[in-house]
């Protein structure tokens, strides 16, 4: 059965969680986590509104995935996000156990990918998906702050 729901469909939806980031005046990071290819969280960064260092996208989506499952596992479950997750993320996503990890653009400074092991070893990790869009609009807002 052919599906239209594949990573660029999933990494759009994190990309409108990032725009709406941007509107808040939020580093403009967007996430979504998907099960059965159904999304079952949205969330964006909030460090800023809610005067919390954790507020990453990711955490939010953790959350909300977790509360929406009835559990603190997402086994079995997709996260796509916009820029490739800090090491506090990608620890919260190793407990997660996510089966997957999807980002668009990478993070060389702050990104887990410089480090061994960081997330779970059963957890895959595809990078670069809608790298160019995640890059703009994360440029677009740094530059807007200058």
């Amino acid at each position: 059965m052919i599906t239209p729901y594949n990573d660029e469909y999933f990494m759009r939806q994190a990309l409108n969680e990032a725009q709406k980031a941007f509107r808040l005046g939020e580093i403009p990071v967007g996430a979504v986590v998907v099960s059965n290819n159904t999304i079952i969280a949205r969330a964006h960064n909030f460090t800023e509104r809610l005067n919390d260092v954790t507020a990453h996208a990711e955490m939010q989506a953790i959350t909300a995935a977790a509360e929406s499952l009835g559990g603190k596992y997402l086994s079995g479950c997709i996260m796509y996000v916009t820029l490739e997750p800090c090491v506090m993320c990608a620890g919260a996503l190793y407990w997660s156990q996510l089966e997957k990890v999807v980002f668009g653009a990478s993070d060389p400074k702050r990104g887990a990918g410089r480090f061994e092991g960081v997330y779970h070893p059963k957890t895959l990790v595809t990078r670069g998906v809608l790298h160019e869009e995640s890059t703009q609009l994360l440029k677009a807002f740094f530059e807007k702050r200058r």
